[in-house]
């Protein structure tokens, strides 16, 4: 397996390809960039079977339609934030081109516990509502993708609508320091960093 990242948009989101070693690929989280996307898979003759969303928050979100429609995939997220898709915060509209925008079409939702099976690859949809109420995480072995949940020193804001302190903090307690220490986790935004190093040293796990 590989995970390779480009950080795109204006709020410098981490979008990764995780991809197995024949190049079945899937791509998360797509904020902004499309053309940057595209040219990575070509550079590395990947072949994306989905488009997976950590969460519907447009800068998570923005160039999904562009890549359904390059590679003829699926947007998978979870039905509970199927109604913010496409929904524009006021604290981050006057940073996209809309007239760049293309509506993505949604496929299946993704539920708490499947797994997706991509090639070799099989990644576990973790349900972990607090910075929306239809956050996930995606693990891949000891590779866990966070999205906006918990970041290297910090987690995701609860601010906007439908965000939940209370939740995202039992979410981190119930759903990620259960895992191990060694567990590499992979953010939304910012740096990776360790499950056990943020059980040791994030001053909103204490």
């Amino acid at each position: 397996m590989r995970i390779r990242k480009l950080v795109v948009g204006f709020l410098q989101t981490n979008c990764l390809i995780v991809s197995d070693d024949e190049g079945e690929a899937v791509i998360i989280d797509p904020g902004e960039d499309a053309e940057h996307i595209e040219d990575l898979i070509a550079s590395y003759d990947l072949t994306p079977r989905h488009i997976l969303c950590t969460h519907a928050h447009i800068d998570h979100t923005f160039a999904a339609g562009r890549l359904q429609e390059t590679f003829n995939v699926e947007l998978l997220i979870h039905d509970l934030d199927r109604p913010l898709l496409g929904e524009i915060l006021p604290e981050v509209a006057f940073i996209f081109d809309m007239r760049q925008y293309q509506q993505p079409v949604l496929g299946s939702p993704l539920t708490d516990g499947q797994t997706i099976q991509v090639g070799s690859l099989q990644l576990q949809v973790i349900h972990t509502p607090g910075h929306t109420p239809g956050g996930v995480l995606l693990l891949c072995g000891s590779d866990l993708i966070s999205g906006d949940t918990l970041f290297a020193g910090g987690v995701g804001r609860t601010d906007f609508p439908g965000g939940s302190e209370q939740q995202l903090l039992q979410s981190i307690h119930t759903r990620l320091l259960t895992l191990d220490d060694e567990t590499r986790v992979y953010p939304g935004h910012g740096p990776e960093t360790t499950i056990g190093q943020e059980r040791q040293t994030n001053p909103w796990l204490r």
